[in-house]
C-alpha cells in the first residue's frame, strides 16, 4: 500500500473517530436523549465514544513510529557531523 493511501486512511480514521467522540459526548450531555432512552441511551453514547477512541488510536501509533524514525535519522546525522568535526 502506498504512503498516500495510508495517509488518507489515517485521516479518515481520525476524522471519523473525532466525530464519534463528539457525537457520543453530545448524546450524554443531552438530557432529552438520556431521559428518552434511559440506560440504553447512555450505553449507546458510551459505545460511540469508545469506538471513536479506537478509531483514533492507530493514527497515534503510526505517527509515533514516524517520529521515532525521524529521531533516529537526526541522531545519525548529528553523530556524523561530530565525527567530521573531531578529525
Amino acid at each position: 500500500m502506498s504512503s498516500i493511501v495510508i495517509i488518507r486512511l489515517l485521516k479518515t480514521s481520525i476524522l471519523l473517530g473525532l466525530c464519534l467522540i463528539v457525537t457520543g459526548h453530545g448524546l450524554i450531555v443531552s438530557s432529552y436523549f438520556t431521559n428518552q432512552f434511559g440506560i440504553k441511551g447512555i450505553i449507546t453514547a458510551a459505545a460511540c465514544i469508545a469506538i471513536g477512541v479506537l478509531l483514533s488510536l492507530p493514527t497515534k501509533i503510526y505517527l509515533t513510529i514516524l517520529l521515532m524514525e525521524a529521531e533516529k535519522r537526526y541522531l545519525k546525522t548529528q553523530q556524523k557531523h561530530l565525527k567530521t568535526k573531531s578529525h
